[in-house]
């Protein structure tokens, strides 16, 4: 695990990118998160071309590995209090075996909450591409965060 990341809500700027690292999708991981929790043809045997031309990751396993990209990378255990929701989550194009997904995390927009003074409101580009540039997973996270104290 990376080192951990110290962020408050002053540290979240509009217009900030923030470089999350990568990570690499193999085939058994794959079968195994599929099987356990998305297991149509086309994620789960890998002799089956479906519409995809062979195994792809499930949409939810791209997410699970970008979250865990997000975790080390750009929240902070200190600040973080959790999320209202994404907006717009899209894979506009499959994930495959031997793909290395960089993650980019792009502040949209950052506000105080009106209600609640010890935090603010951040909503934030998450994007995912692959190796050769084509993006994987887009979404808005829009996350609570803590003032620093």
């Amino acid at each position: 695990m990376a080192d951990p990341v110290v962020r408050y809500f002053a540290d979240y700027a509009v217009g900030a990118v923030f470089d999350c690292g990568s990570v690499s999708v193999d085939e058994a991981s794959i079968v195994a998160f599929a099987k356990e929790y998305d297991p149509q043809p086309f994620h789960v045997d890998p002799a089956n071309g479906g519409p995809f031309g062979g195994l792809i990751a499930s949409g939810w396993h791209t997410m699970s590995l970008v979250m865990r990209q997000l975790v080390e990378h750009y929240l902070s255990a200190e600040s973080s209090l959790g999320a209202a929701g994404v907006d717009e989550l899209r894979w506009p194009a499959p994930v495959r075996p031997g793909d290395t997904l960089r993650v980019r995390a792009t502040v949209v927009a950052a506000r105080a909450s009106n209600s609640k003074p010890d935090r603010g409101i951040v909503r934030t580009l998450i994007e995912a591409v692959n190796q050769d540039g084509a993006t994987v997973l887009s979404l808005t996270a829009v996350n609570f965060i803590r003032t620093r104290p």
